[in-house]
């Protein structure tokens, strides 16, 4: 499980936010953020005020991370890669999220340990870990200044036969309740630039392998880039279906069967295939493969 609640009985008064920086070995952001999401209460009331003084029988619930075994790519004192099997979350979505990568990192390096960026549930590969939180911050400050570069694989409907140069801006969709797509081609939306060179041209079934790279890091810039070129990624249900169907995903009621009928395959076939960085005067790359496979 991802919480586990842990009761304490307290014979004195004491303000929340005290009473879990000393059990806890927390800084006071962390404490804010526990009670801002409703993990303590006492007296079956949830405390939403780190000010307010507790006594008696009070719960908090902790989050615990659990393994599956998973194993870095690659690791360092300060981080760690991942080759993230599709279907794994890198982050818990809410408290009944049994395992996601954030889960292993945590087991495996301590409470610490945080996912430095993001990809899809069903993208597989690469994922950098930071073992602590010094390494956090200057990792994600590379990531935020674009000091990191990656290249993805994908295999796409349809052939291409030249480089494209997908420049699109990118902007949340605010109708999501009416329309099932996260994010929009949108002219008013932030700058989107990825190269899509295309590997591999499979007659038969009229697909292309290609690599994708992003050269900004907008959310699902590679899906919605190659499915407004009118080569949607193949095994995606949410860009490249119609909205019905993109619903039934979403909700969970889209059957396997159908869900490979209408997008060719049971995940997405996208793969996070590279990733470099200079940290520390020290230049980093890492290529576990050249091909996904079906």
């Amino acid at each position: 499980m991802s919480y586990e609640i842990k009761k304490f009985y307290l014979q004195r008064k004491v303000k929340v936010f005290k009473f879990l920086l000393e059990n806890f070995n927390i800084q006071m952001k962390e404490a804010q953020r526990w009670i801002d999401k409703g993990r303590v209460s006492f007296n079956g009331v949830t405390i939403n005020q780190k000010s307010i003084e507790i006594i008696g029988e009070v719960f908090v619930a902790v989050f615990t991370p659990t393994s599956i075994g998973l194993k870095p790519i690659f690791e360092n004192k300060e981080f760690a890669v991942f080759d993230k099997p599709s279907g794994i979350l890198v982050h818990p979505t809410n408290r009944d999220t049994k395992y996601s990568l954030t889960h292993e990192a945590k087991y495996l390096y301590g409470k610490d340990a945080n996912i430095v960026h993001r990809i899809d549930k069903e993208t597989s590969g690469l994922v950098v870990v930071s073992k602590n939180k010094k390494a956090e911050k200057e990792i994600k400050w590379l990531f935020e200044n674009r000091e990191i570069k990656k290249g993805y694989i994908a295999l796409v409907k349809g052939e291409i036969n030249k480089e494209l140069f997908i420049d699109e801006p990118i902007m949340k969709n605010r109708e999501f309740s009416q329309i099932k797509v996260k994010v929009q081609i949108m002219e008013q939306g932030k700058l989107a630039q990825t190269i899509i060179k295309p590997i591999e041209y499979y007659k038969e079934t009229n697909q292309t392998l290609v690599e994708a790279i992003p050269l900004t890091g907008r959310q699902h810039q590679i899906r919605v880039h190659l499915f407004h070129v009118k080569h949607s990624i193949v095994g995606d249900p949410i860009y490249g279906v119609s909205y019905e169907n993109a619903d039934l995903y979403l909700n969970g009621k889209l059957d396997m069967k159908k869900r490979i009928n209408i997008t060719g395959a049971k995940r997405l076939m996208l793969h996070a295939n590279w990733i470099e960085f200079t940290y520390k005067n020290r230049f980093k790359l890492f290529s576990p493969y050249q091909k996904i496979s079906l």
